[in-house]
């Protein structure tokens, strides 16, 4: 996982966050007083970058925790009535419309209750997030994404404690939350590490689609050249131009985690020839050992047997382990489809050729 102090990392969360209604609960009793502080400290940075904050006490000395947030210059006011009171809404909604942070009694209820979705379906809150003692582990391990229609199947692999906890969080995303972050509160600079990268640290469960293979877009060409930039100068990609993949955008596609580009492939189709190249194949450094370039390869020959071509190819110097894992086999360079035989000719690389029949694949 990149690191929080990656600036660009960072600074692509700012637009996206900015104007957006974050409801945090956290259970301050129970947590040790340096993560909360720390917590508090993040908070005012995210409350002067736009976001609208709505602090929930779930457990400790309501006035306490207030007190904390004016020591570290949130700009806060006290809800005076619990988030259990229907009036709640409409109080808060003053409070946010006055450009000042929200801090209210949320002792009453579990983090992830009916009257805390309700509260926040009235709020229209982006994220649902807790600081919690516990934490949502899969096998023993956080898992950092999880849609909510799979809650149900994960239940079985997760700890006690945190199988309530997703379930909650599923249910809310069903009635409407778009994300809950699921948080070990006890951690220090876990809010920080959750929000501003693109893997997290914690548990998300979401209604939406957080990571997806989808078309290449005209705006992603330049993320896409200087992505890729690093394999093209160690002559693991062939260069390509801006002219070079605006012109073939249809045949890209990319993989996105929060709408932020961090892996590609494409697919030439050669009809003559019947066959299909899977190229410019790349993973950000940051995400690598996760299968998505596997996931990538995987799309791109689903699109090829949804366009009736029976065979692709693939020319790699680095990744023939990989390819012959996914049951690729090496071809001799007479299999290459004239046009592009003479690009590779020319080209002067030593790429090895990796043919597949998408008819009867070989078996991996």
């Amino acid at each position: 996982m990149a690191q929080p102090s990656d600036v660009r990392e960072v600074l692509q969360y700012i637009p996206q966050f900015r104007g957006k209604v974050f409801l945090v609960l956290i259970e301050a009793g129970l947590l040790p007083e340096p993560a909360v502080a720390e917590t508090l400290l993040d908070l005012a940075v995210l409350e002067d970058l736009g976001v609208k904050l709505v602090l929930g006490v779930l457990g400790g000395d309501l006035k306490d925790l207030f007190d904390w947030t004016l020591e570290c210059e949130i700009m806060a006011a006290r809800v005076s009535r619990p988030i259990t009171d229907a009036e709640a809404v409409r109080e808060t909604r003053e409070i946010l419309a006055r450009g000042q942070s929200a801090v209210l009694d949320a002792s009453a209820t579990g983090p992830l209750d009916e009257p805390v979705v309700d509260f926040a379906l009235g709020l229209g809150v982006a994220k649902i997030i807790t600081l919690l003692e516990e934490e949502i582990l899969i096998e023993g391990a956080p898992a950092h994404a999880i849609r909510a229609a799979e809650a149900e199947s994960l239940g079985g692999r997760a700890n006690p404690a945190g199988v309530a906890l997703l379930m909650s969080a599923a249910s809310a995303c069903r009635r409407g939350v778009p994300r809950v972050h699921v948080l070990n509160g006890r951690r220090q600079g876990v809010l920080v590490d959750e929000l501003f990268s693109n893997e997290g640290v914690g548990t998300m469960v979401h209604a939406d689609s957080y990571r997806m293979v989808r078309p290449l877009r005209e705006e992603d060409i330049p993320e896409l050249l200087g992505m890729i930039g690093r394999s093209v100068r160690r002559t693991k990609l062939v260069e390509r131009s801006y002219e070079d993949i605006q012109s073939r955008i249809g045949d890209f596609h990319v993989m996105t985690i929060d709408d932020n580009v961090v892996a590609c492939v494409a697919l030439h189709p050669y009809p003559a020839e019947e066959c299909a190249e899977v190229a410019c194949l790349y993973v950000k450094q940051a995400h690598e050992g996760r299968g998505y370039g596997k996931q990538l390869v995987a799309h791109a020959e689903e699109h090829a047997r949804d366009a009736g071509i029976p065979r692709v190819f693939a020319l790699t110097n680095r990744a023939a382990e990989f390819f012959a894992g996914l049951g690729y086999h090496q071809a001799p360079v007479d299999a290459l489809p004239e046009r592009r035989r003479a690009q590779y000719e020319a080209s002067g690389r030593d790429s090895l050729v990796f043919s597949k029949n998408l008819t009867n694949p070989i078996p991996t």
